[in-house]
């Protein structure tokens, strides 16, 4: 989704009809925090994921998918990140996968 978790928050919030306060309330948050993040002023905490899912019936796994998703490419844009600088990382993530693959047959055996 080309959006960012703030703007999927407020398209879930009012898709279900729910107001900024009563989203809040959900949430335990005070309106004036949510709307900042909703305006991609501060950033959401990743411990109210799971909050957030339930209230939206929405998956976890849909809702970190988007959250990550947005971090990621808030950090792509703050660092002006290169496409090959992207590549590099993608084959160290790839490298990481492959250690921590290696060190779980290893305690399997």
């Amino acid at each position: 989704m080309k959006t960012t978790f703030g703007e999927y928050i407020r398209l879930l919030r009012t898709e279900k009809g729910l107001t900024l306060t009563q989203l809040a309330a959900k949430l335990n948050l005070d309106s004036a925090n949510l709307s900042k993040i909703e305006n991609n002023k501060r950033d959401f905490d990743e411990k109210r994921l799971s909050k957030l899912s339930k209230i939206f019936g929405i998956s976890l796994k849909e809702v970190r998918e988007e959250f990550l998703t947005d971090q990621l490419g808030k950090k792509i844009y703050e660092t002006n990140c290169t496409k090959e600088l992207l590549k590099v990382a993608e084959e160290k993530a790839e490298y990481r996968r492959t250690i921590n693959k290696n060190l779980q047959t290893e305690k399997a055996i």
